[in-house]
């Protein structure tokens, strides 16, 4: 098989012929700069950059090299921007290593180690501590009460980190003729790669009332005041199927898979009911679902963390496809249970180590092991795409790195 034969066939619940692995085709399955810097010296790569094209996880564009390495079958459609030298500047990584950031990207260093985010008319947007590995959140619009009517909802929302920092494709958005070049570029690099190609939209639900109204003020919003949840929704819903039609008329036929995102899960179950979830999301999560599948030949995925094992039926019947990180050490979310249950309707993309535990603090052996036995449970039918509990983080040895994907390697077929 190719690789984007390998991916379609694992999405379809066919045997492909090996594994299939993801390595970096989404902010939630990729590396740390910090991670991937050591990875490079650990196998003695001195060619290339460390090239942060997340700024807010502080994530690295994986390389060439990297790919064809641990065999990734898939890629963003992301990497045909910023490719030239210009579209990047030296930083220096919290722990002292060289790297790059996009141009754009200018945070404030202070005193005490840590760095600011501000946007252009001076409002700070985000904060990385000293030491940190990440920049989080400090501006929430609407965090003392929703206003009178949305017609300043797109505004705030590109003041928001995720939009306001956000990676690439879509730090061009606003460029003349952006879904001209997304198009022009997406079909040469289809023409050069047999890998899998996947666009990153989000069109985020959940978590967009989060980041304008902060976690627990939206919380307490879903239970108190859910006909003002639902007014935000319909707005966000307007904005999202605007920017889905352009994306995949540009693009949906081009690409494989179209990533959502929207994090419904904390470690010990959803954030809301099951009946919450079908009177609020599902029925538009659906609608973005059917308008992919209708107007494309796209896979859709959807990124949620955290124990969602109780929102799985629901979410199949929504219209996704593909599932990830799949965040196996949260309760509920055993690797057998979720094959057994859901195994024939979702592809499970992750969950193929556990980067809490194993993969940071285990043995190089320990780490062989585990990847081993979560392919034995996860292979056998298809519906499943190797990568890792959500990204390799910094502390990641990487020793455990090569491990995990000698064993993915090693383990070769059913």
């Amino acid at each position: 098989m190719t690789p984007r034969e390998r991916i379609l066939a694992a999405i379809e619940h066919r045997q492909p012929d090996r594994v299939p692995v993801d390595l970096g085709a989404t902010p939630s399955s990729g590396i740390s700069a910090i991670a991937y810097g050591n990875l490079k010296k650990h196998l003695g790569i001195t060619t290339g950059e460390t090239r942060v094209y997340d700024v807010v996880q502080q994530l690295a564009e994986p390389e060439a090299w990297i790919l064809d390495r641990f065999g990734v079958d898939v890629v963003d459609l992301g990497r045909t921007f910023n490719t030239g030298a210009e579209a990047w500047q030296p930083t220096t990584l919290v722990d002292g290593q060289a790297a790059q950031y996009p141009a754009w990207f200018h945070p404030e260093a202070r005193s005490d180690g840590s760095f600011i985010a501000r946007m252009k008319d001076g409002l700070e947007i985000a904060h990385m501590p000293g030491g940190g590995t990440f920049f989080d959140q400090t501006y929430f619009p609407y965090v003392d009460g929703y206003p009178e009517n949305f017609k300043d909802l797109s505004t705030e929302m590109g003041r928001i980190l995720w939009a306001a920092l956000v990676h690439s494709p879509w730090d061009h958005a606003g460029d003349p003729g952006f879904w001209e070049t997304l198009r022009a570029q997406s079909l040469a690099l289809r023409g050069s790669t047999d890998r899998a190609l996947m666009i990153v939209i989000g069109c985020n639900l959940f978590e967009w009332g989060t980041f304008l109204r902060r976690m627990d003020q939206f919380l307490l919003d879903l239970a108190a005041e859910p006909a003002k949840v639902e007014g935000l929704l319909d707005a966000l819903m307007e904005r999202h199927l605007a920017g889905l039609e352009k994306a995949c008329r540009a693009v949906g036929d081009v690409a494989d898979i179209i990533r959502f995102g929207d994090d419904l899960g904390t470690n010990t179950g959803p954030f809301m009911s099951p009946k919450m979830y079908r009177e609020l999301f599902k029925p538009r999560h659906k609608i973005l679902c059917d308008y992919v599948h209708k107007h494309t030949g796209m896979k859709t995925f959807l990124h949620s963390c955290g124990s969602i094992r109780a929102l799985l039926p629901d979410l199949i019947e929504a219209g996704f496809d593909i599932i990830n990180p799949v965040q196996t050490n949260c309760r509920g979310m055993e690797a057998e249970g979720l094959k057994a249950d859901f195994g024939r309707d979702i592809c499970f993309w992750g969950g193929g180590c556990d980067t809490k535990a194993i993969l940071p603090h285990g043995t190089p052996g320990e780490v062989k092991e585990h990847v081993k036995r979560r392919l034995e449970i996860f292979m056998p039918g298809g519906g499943f795409v190797f990568n890792t509990v959500h990204n390799i983080l910094p502390d990641v040895p990487p020793q455990n790195i090569v491990a995990m994907y000698e064993a993915v390697s090693e383990f070769g077929s059913i």
